[in-house]
């Protein structure tokens, strides 16, 4: 059986040669989120891309993102989004956020971006609310792991069927095999995770080994 190869650092920059194409607004906010803390937190290059190429294969027009961080995901989703789509950013933190805002506007697609400060379980809770059941096309979940549960049920009642929602850091760095870390909340939380989508009848899933792992599920 075939198995994934091995990406070591070389053929990482090689995969990036022949594949990014990363618009000079978003190499630069990256280059600049790589010099604060906590920039870890943020995506690659190459998954933002893959990112932006789903939005463009389903054609999506409204699009969730719970955890915006320095806004590198949101711009990569913005910039593929026609002129007429709307993303709904989802993030605590104002310090992080403020960092995005430049670019956005730089970028051209501020005007797309709906960015919802507060906790994200409350901003979800109130688009149900408002009747945003399966109005969502496209949904990232990137952020606090012990909540993933909860933001994931959110999301599928958000998006239509058909809809996507993409799960950030299901690999956790490895720890998700590493014995070393079963008393860590992430890792528990993460694999809870892991587990409780792996036979969930309302979607169609793949992992994609890219960046810390990206589970893809389609609602059905």
């Amino acid at each position: 059986m075939a198995r994934i190869t091995q990406l070591n650092d070389a053929l990482y920059d090689y995969m990036l040669s022949i594949s990014l194409r990363e618009p000079d607004v978003l190499r630069r906010l990256r280059e600049d989120t790589a010099t604060r803390p906590r920039h870890g937190m943020q995506i690659s290059p190459d998954q933002g891309q893959f990112m932006a190429l789903l939005v463009e294969l389903i054609g999506a027009k409204k699009c969730l993102e719970i955890g915006t961080f320095t806004g590198y995901s949101a711009l990569s989703v913005a910039i593929a989004l026609p002129d007429d789509g709307t993303l709904i950013a989802c993030d605590i933190s104002e310090e992080f956020t403020a960092h995005a805002r430049p670019f956005w506007e730089e970028a051209g697609v501020a005007g797309k971006i709906d960015l919802r400060i507060g906790p994200a379980l409350e901003t979800l809770d109130g688009l149900i609310a408002d009747g945003g059941k399966g109005s969502v096309d496209f949904t990232f979940i990137d952020a606090d792991k012990p909540n993933y549960q909860g933001y994931f049920q959110r999301a599928l009642d958000l998006v239509h069927p058909g809809g996507l929602i993409l799960v950030d850091n299901i690999f956790w760095g490895g720890s998700v095999i590493d014995p070393s870390h079963d008393d860590d909340d992430n890792t528990k939380a993460i694999r809870a995770f892991n587990a409780a989508l792996a036979n969930d009848p309302r979607i169609s899933i793949s992992i994609v080994p890219i960046g810390d792992g990206l589970t893809l599920a389609r609602k059905r």
